[in-house]
């Protein structure tokens, strides 16, 4: 019998976040008689990272501030020599930082296979990191991306060639995210309808269309309400907003939690309003949660929702065309439910099981082209 094979997945950090939240379950779910999963991070700080030692999953922390400082040529020593201590045979990093330091070294140091992640769409980033994204996609020998939109962007804009390009969607634990009865905390308990969102509170997620489009809801339903949970740079401006709009009280702000599943069976609406997205942890869960789904036309979030079946689709920024959604959902009980009940179902295609299993075919198959290389 053989020997499971060592992979060490990389992402910057181990705390709250939709990649985080991947790797580790992956790195939890392998196949141990056929792989060997280690975990490499720059922050080996967090709850992930427990929930990974829980496992057995060994953590190399890799003292990485800066690119810049001295610490980035300790970090790249020390990734080198533990992927030739280890006899690592595949190196696969999952986020934009390990993209741009785990490959270049990984290949250096004589990882057989190395294979990197495109995990949100590439106009984000700054045009100086694009052009370093684009190098290490000459060096890796696949890239995986979690939705075919990003798979598409690759291909046309970035001159990836299609062969390269690898799908494997996001997982969701549906044992944590099922549907079940809405149970709301005592602040929401009068509400006519709970609109809400979970997700980290970044631009790219174009909540200021939310609370624009909220507020036209509100002025027809001053029962309705809204909850926008998580953390982020755009939080005091959202917060700002909301007091010029006039929902501060119909408007709640909670802080980022692990108890992500409670929150959305609070929530009958969710709504996510993306100006950029690749494929939503937070929109996949909220479906899986019996939440009844609105998403802005972006993304992978048509691979989720199919309009008026599963969900609702907006074009991105669109207020007016947002509130108009949110309107028809509020004053439509059995249409609201329909369209939950449909997502609920959907989303099941999307078991950690299944992404797991599609991971280890991917890792596999390169493996087995390698073996067949070098014999």
């Amino acid at each position: 019998m053989r020997a499971p094979v060592p992979v060490l997945l990389m992402t910057r950090e181990l705390g709250i976040g939709g990649t985080e939240r991947q790797l580790c379950e992956i790195a939890k779910a392998l196949d141990r008689k056929r792989f060997q999963p280690h975990v490499a991070c720059f922050h080996s700080r967090g709850f992930r990272a427990e929930e990974l030692r829980a496992a057995g999953v060994p953590i190399l922390h890799l003292p990485v501030r800066s690119f810049k400082r001295p610490g980035a040529i300790k970090g790249a020593w020390q990734l080198r020599n533990y992927i030739r201590r280890e006899r690592i045979a595949l190196v696969h990093t999952f986020d934009v930082p390990m993209n741009q330091f785990g490959v270049p070294v990984a290949r250096a140091s004589g990882a057989a296979v190395v294979l990197s992640s495109q995990r949100a769409h590439r106009d984000l980033v700054s045009p100086a990191v694009r052009r370093l994204l684009r190098l290490t996609d000459r060096l890796v020998d696949g890239i995986v991306v979690n939705s075919q939109a990003v798979g598409r962007q690759l291909i046309e804009e970035d001159r990836v060639p299609p062969e390269r390009i690898h799908l494997c969607y996001n997982a969701i634990d549906t044992a944590r995210f099922f549907a079940g009865p809405r149970v709301r905390p005592s602040a929401l308990r009068d509400a006519s309808v709970v609109f809400g969102v979970v997700c980290a509170l970044r631009p790219e997620k174009g909540l200021a269309t939310l609370l624009d489009a909220f507020a036209e809801v509100h002025r027809a339903d001053a029962a309705s309400r809204l909850v926008i949970v998580g953390d982020g740079p755009v939080l005091e401006d959202l917060k700002a907003r909301c007091s010029a709009l006039g929902l501060d009280g119909a408007c709640r702000f909670e802080s980022a939690t692990d108890r992500v599943a409670e929150w959305l069976h609070a929530i009958d609406v969710f709504v996510l309003p993306s100006l950029s997205e690749a494929l939503s942890n937070s929109l996949m869960e909220a479906m899986a949660c019996g939440c009844c789904a609105v998403a802005s036309r972006t993304g992978g979030n048509p691979e989720l929702i199919e309009h008026e079946r599963t969900g609702l689709l907006f074009t991105p920024g669109d207020a007016a065309g947002l509130a108009q959604c949110l309107k028809r959902l509020a004053g439509d009980f059995e249409f609201r439910q329909r369209l939950a009940d449909a997502g609920a179902a959907f989303i099941q295609k999307f078991s950690l099981e299944a992404s797991v299993r599609r991971m280890e075919q991917i890792y596999a198959g390169f493996l087995l082209r390698r073996s067949k290389r070098c014999a």
